[in-house]
């Protein structure tokens, strides 16, 4: 899609091709990425029309109290998605944004890239970013630790044992409803020495992370947010660029590499 055919609210809604990025060598760029991303690539969000699984709300199963009153649901729930990864490839917001980090690494300026995203297409199209919400392709032992990268195993009857303390039933290493994020303070430190913050396919309704977008605002950093609807955090101060992730980023990263030579 063309840049300036998008339209931005921010700056008295001035076209796309108007924003000025500010991105310097001296800067820094932290992406933080949700369930829109990737679902260009086929991956189901559960929210709005694709809120339910079975007729359940995904916050249901998406629970440490459901996992220890029904795992044999929690277990089918996540070995369907698990499965579904494998038929998968990253989209090009995945890749725009990987070819984005190289080129900024390149040019010697920082970046991050936090995920909600539970999928591997970031890791797959060469990004390396910080998964808060954890891995569905890792198996975590409840009892030792144990961590297992595991997506050969997907049989939706059979639970995965731990190969280490032979525990019968391994969990989906996810941060589930009511758990706390994976890194919180690393996040927190990340997002506030942005120069730069994008929020890209995130409803901008799980805390903590639809507070990051308030957070990068504070440090002083210009937020752009990405989505195909307006999400639930977006204040006039933000650049809203409207549009799938897949269609939109590409151009985007273009742009912001550009703005430094990369």
């Amino acid at each position: 899609m063309d840049g300036s055919a998008l339209r931005s609210r921010g700056q008295g809604g001035a076209l796309w091709g108007d924003i000025g990025f500010n991105l310097g060598v001296a800067s820094r760029l932290v992406v933080l990425t949700g369930a829109g991303v990737s679902a260009d690539a086929g991956l189901p969000t559960f929210r709005g029309k694709d809120g339910l699984w079975e007729g359940r709300n995904v916050q249901e199963v998406a629970t440490p109290e459901a996992w220890a009153w029904e795992p044999e649901v929690v277990w089918r729930f996540y070995q369907e998605r698990r499965q579904r990864l494998t038929e998968v490839e990253p989209n090009p917001a995945h890749r725009a944004l990987a070819e984005l980090e190289a080129r900024l690494d390149e040019a010697g300026v920082g970046f991050c890239l936090i995920t909600q995203n539970v999928d591997d297409l970031h890791a797959r199209a060469g990004s390396a970013p910080i998964h808060i919400h954890g891995e569905i392709a890792v198996l975590r032992c409840e009892i030792c630790g144990e961590k297992v990268r595991d997506l050969d195993h997907l049989d939706p009857e059979a639970f995965v044992p731990c190969p280490e303390c032979g525990h019968g039933a391994m969990r989906p290493d996810v941060v589930w409803f009511g758990e706390m994020p994976y890194r919180i303070e690393d996040v927190f430190r990340q997002v506030g020495s942005a120069t730069v913050f994008l929020a890209a396919g995130t409803s901008g309704v799980v805390y903590p992370a639809a507070g990051l977008l308030q957070l990068a605002r504070d440090g002083g950093a210009k937020t752009l947010v990405n989505s195909l609807d307006e999400p639930e955090n977006l204040s006039g101060e933000d650049e809203f660029l409207p549009g799938r992730a897949a269609e939109v980023l590409p151009d985007l990263c273009e742009r912001l590499a550009q703005e430094v030579g990369a």
